[in-house]
Formats: C-alpha cells, sequence, structure tokens
C-alpha cells in the first residue's frame, strides 16, 4: 500500500488543465445544491450529493478518455460524469425524470448515472453490483486482445463505490478475478468515513480500504480526496500500468461528505457539531479555489466570471428540465424485454 501526498503540481497538468478542474469541480457543487433547493421545494424527489467529493472525482476522471474508457461509477458521482461528458441539462432531466434522461429515459432513480455515448454503464440501486460489472469488462478487454494476439483494445475499466460497499461479497469476487488475470481494471474507493451513518470504525478491522489490494496480488493506493491534482495523478498511473497489460490497481480517496448521506438522511443525529465544523474547514472546492488563487492561476475576476458562466447554466438546466416532457406510459416495458418477448 502505497500513501500519495498531495503536492499540488502535476507535469502533465497545463494551467488551462487547472482551470478546467477547478470549473469542474465548481459545477459539481452549484448543480448539486440546486438538486437540494429543488428537493426541499418538494420538486425533485431525491439527492444524493457529491459535496466533498468533488476534488477526487473531477480529478480522477480527468485521467480518463471520454467514450474509450469504460466508467461504471456510483450513485455519488455527479463529478465524475459531469467531467466525461453530462450536461447540466441531462443531470437535471435525470432529477425530474423526464424522457430526455440519458441514463434510463426518465425511468431509473435521480443519480443512477449512465450514458450510451460516454461509455458509462449505469448501476443498480443495490451497493456495489457494479464492481462485479467493472471486473468483467475488464476480462471482455483481456480476451478481445488475445484474440487478437496484440493489443487491439487499450480501454480501461473504471468503477467507484463507497468503504461501506467494500464490505460487500462483490468486491471480493470482482478483485480476485481482476489480480488472478490481470485486468485493466481501476477500483477506486471514495472513502469519507460513513456508511449511511456507520462510522468506519464500526464497519471494518484496517484504517485503509487500499491494504486490502495486496491480499489480490495489485497495488494499493491511498491518496488525499480533497487533492484533485493528487488524484488525477494516482488515477493517471492506475491507467498506464493498466493500457499496458499489467493489471488493476485500487485506489483509496480520503473524502469528506460535508451534506447528509442523502435528501432522506439528518447527519445532525450522528454527527457532533464540532466534526461538522472542522469538515467544513477542509472544503475542496475552497482549498483549491485559494490554491489557484495563491499560485496566480486564478484570480478574483476570473472567478466571478466563471461563477457567473456556472449560474447561468444551472438555471438554464433547471428550466429545460422542468419544461420537458415525462416518459409516455406506452414505453414503461421499453429496455426491459427484449423485443421478440413483446407482445
Amino acid at each position: 500500500m502505497t500513501n500519495v501526498q498531495p503536492s499540488g503540481v502535476s507535469a502533465s497538468l497545463e494551467r488551462d488543465d487547472l482551470l478546467a478542474i477547478y470549473e469542474l469541480m465548481l459545477l459539481s457543487r452549484l448543480l448539486d445544491e440546486r438538486q437540494w433547493i429543488l428537493n426541499r421545494q418538494g420538486k425533485a424527489p431525491f439527492v444524493i450529493s457529491c459535496q466533498g467529493h468533488e476534488a477526487a472525482q473531477v480529478g480522477s476522471a480527468y485521467a480518463l478518455k471520454p467514450g474509450k474508457d469504460w466508467v461504471l461509477p456510483y450513485y455519488r458521482d455527479l463529478g465524475v460524469v459531469l467531467t466525461l461528458g453530462f450536461t447540466p441539462t441531462e443531470v437535471m432531466m435525470g432529477l425530474f425524470a423526464r424522457v430526455g434522461d440519458p441514463n434510463s429515459a426518465g425511468r431509473q432513480m435521480p443519480a443512477h448515472y449512465g450514458h450510451r455515448k460516454l461509455n458509462i454503464i449505469s448501476q443498480s440501486s443495490p451497493t456495489g453490483t457494479q464492481v462485479p460489472h467493472a471486473a468483467g469488462v475488464g476480462l471482455a478487454i483481456k480476451i478481445r486482445n488475445e484474440v487478437a494476439g496484440k493489443i487491439v483494445d487499450d480501454a480501461v475499466a473504471w468503477v467507484s463505490f463507497g468503504e461501506g460497499t467494500s464490505s460487500q461479497g462483490e468486491i471480493h469476487e470482482a478483485m480476485n478475478l481482476a489480480g488472478t488475470h490481470k485486468l485493466p481494471v481501476i477500483f477506486v474507493c471514495e472513502n469519507n468515513g460513513y456508511a449511511i451513518s456507520v462510522p468506519q470504525r464500526q464497519q471494518m478491522g484496517v484504517e485503509d480500504v487500499a491494504d486490502r489490494a495486496a491480499g489480490y496480488g495489485f497495488p494499493g493506493v491511498v491518496v488525499d480526496g480533497s487533492d484533485p491534482v493528487a488524484c488525477f495523478e494516482a488515477t493517471q498511473a492506475a491507467v498506464e500500468r493498466a493500457r499496458r497489460g499489467d493489471g488493476p490497481t485500487l485506489i483509496e480517496f480520503k473524502c469528506l461528505r460535508l451534506t447528509p448521506h442523502s435528501s432522506d438522511d439528518n447527519d445532525r443525529t450522528y454527527r457532533s457539531p464540532d466534526e461538522i465544523k472542522a469538515m467544513k474547514q477542509h472544503d475542496p472546492v475552497i482549498m483549491f479555489e485559494a490554491h489557484l488563487k495563491a499560485e496566480e492561476i486564478l484570480t478574483d475576476e476570473k472567478e466571478a466570471e466563471i461563477r457567473a458562466r456556472i449560474k447561468q447554466q444551472v438555471n438554464e438546466a433547471t428550466a429545460a428540465a422542468e419544461a420537458a416532457a415525462h416518459p409516455d406510459p406506452s414505453t414503461l416495458f421499453d429496455h426491459i424485454y427484449a423485443d421478440n418477448l413483446k407482445r
């Protein structure tokens, strides 16, 4: 197991990349905050938040190739799907369950992301089911290359989950398969310390989920999930390893969950006011913003320009989704049964 220390710099990222990462993090935050407002207004049925995970999600997804690599996110990965090409309007279409929703044309729960053109595979609501799917994608890539006798497909499968999910049996099966066959899979654990309301100390007997990788024969890496540059670099190294045919990596991002588990949860019942206050002091969006200003990459004027542009995007996305059509009831069974079974 390796600890990756935050550096704030990367040989692979230019100033424009850092600004793009900042803008994606801020877009994730402001779009997330709008969803909570809509929920409290009674317009959105359910919200599961990415707040506190933006650096890990955007930094990691920035190392992938949209439409080439296969991505199996979990429900908290708003920053991941925005980085890979989801538009704010598509996100809102999913929240309102409109027919223009790319996840399922309005038939999935909110935040169950999927997008055919972007190679984003939709997940089930039970946690962890996407992880064996990722191992299966990795196995398919390997078989394709073995049949060809050379690397004709160097795509990777990137899959994410929380530390609570890492206790599920599917995780063991997927990692064992990937380790045994050296599959091109990037396992990403976004560890925010809570499985809904259960703290990590009551979930597992180890401090770092990444320690488990050694048992499957591949590297495990612990990264500060508040540093998008460190998250990018760790993912980039894992992607390069997978493309070379050297097998999987488990990356554990230590994140903060700045909100309750979901819009149906109240974290004041199991978190102290002091803990919540301390978390806010390490908000990854604010910290990265301060870092970019200290490095004279971001100015107050540029920040104001970016915030105004994002606010307009969020407003337009909200209005478009609210005005969009609901799915037609006649399409209820579309994409559920094979066409030749329809009557």
